[in-house]
């Protein structure tokens, strides 16, 4: 008698996949988003790496494709919490001068909380929508920067229309102050919903910039709507 293939139903072949029990006191909502966070395997990398979320994977893919984070690179990250997207560019800038015979780059993080220390970056409380937020920038940087990026992305309302106006209008106010900081042949990457930078701010970006794409980098989440606009060239 010929013998069944080993595993044919596939049994020990699956992925296992953890299941959280809803409990007492936790919403459904909380339950499975604590469920696909514990079968995120950017989340696991994210933890085996080092970086401080999995949200570190989306800049470096996005860099990966666009090349824009390079020795000597003058950053500036704007809403840089937890500080995943800064410790990824202080490593591909060389900030810390590791790479021999290469630029050393600089990072500078900006956020509304204090954010715990990153190796390499110097982080600043502060509002960039104040009024003097392009001065303290170019201050601390000490002249302007070749990237301006962002992750920034506005607590949720519930309200569909609600939070991409708010999203919409932090990008925005995001490529305002990278008008007022970036080199000329700059790049500005901020977060922005599926349809992308829209109406007048494509319009000002194609106008400022000699590439804008629209992306979803594979560490966006496939049921999330969040896209990344990437513009390159600033025209100054």
């Amino acid at each position: 008698m010929a013998k069944s293939p080993k595993n044919a139903s596939g049994r020990g072949q699956r992925d296992l996949k953890v299941k959280v029990k809803t409990a007492r006191g936790r919403k459904l909502s909380s339950t499975l988003w604590l469920q696909r966070q514990l079968n995120d395997p950017y989340v696991k990398r994210a933890q085996s790496d080092g970086y401080r979320g999995r949200a570190a994977y989306k800049i470096l893919e996005l860099d990966d494709k666009y090349r824009f984070l390079v020795p000597g690179a003058r950053v500036v990250d704007l809403g840089c919490a937890p500080g995943g997207w800064c410790q990824v560019a202080a490593r591909r800038v060389n900030a810390l001068g590791e790479k021999q015979g290469k630029a050393v780059g600089s990072i500078l993080g900006i956020d509304l909380q204090e954010v715990d220390p990153v190796a390499g970056c110097e982080i600043h409380v502060l509002d960039f929508m104040e009024d003097d937020a392009d001065e303290k920038v170019k201050g601390w940087l000490g002249g302007k920067a070749d990237v301006v990026m962002s992750d920034m992305a506005a607590s949720a309302s519930g309200h569909k229309q609600t939070d991409h106006l708010r999203i919409m209008a932090l990008c925005e106010a995001a490529a305002y102050l990278a008008f007022d900081v970036l080199e000329e042949g700059g790049t500005f990457v901020a977060k922005v919903l599926a349809g992308g930078a829209e109406g007048s701010l494509q319009q000002v970006l194609k106008q400022r910039f000699t590439k804008v794409a629209h992306v979803k980098p594979p560490a966006s989440r496939s049921d999330s709507s969040e896209k990344f606009v990437v513009a390159t060239g600033f025209r100054g």
